[in-house]
């Protein structure tokens, strides 16, 4: 679990940036080419230490491998009150 800070919230761009591309219908494993680069960039520019991208990619990928997290949410039937 993460509780680094910055890592939180790097991790929350991550995730929204992911629901967001499948939102847009892009597959999983386009979806999975995004997070690797996302996290090659962090790795590149040397913002977190390696043990927290370390943490925050097993976080991710849990979050992929989560099919809730994509679900549409169900639709309530509207009903009329007289």
């Amino acid at each position: 679990m993460l509780q680094h800070p910055l890592a939180i919230r790097y991790y929350q761009n991550l995730t929204d940036s992911m629901v967001d591309l499948w939102n847009r219908g892009r597959r999983f494993d386009e979806i999975q080419c995004y997070m690797d680069g996302y996290l090659a960039c962090l790795r590149q520019i040397d913002v977190l230490e390696p043990y927290l991208i370390h943490h925050l990619e097993e976080d991710a990928v849990r979050f992929l491998r989560d099919p809730s997290n994509f679900e549409l949410p169900a639709l309530q039937p509207e009903t009329d009150y007289y």
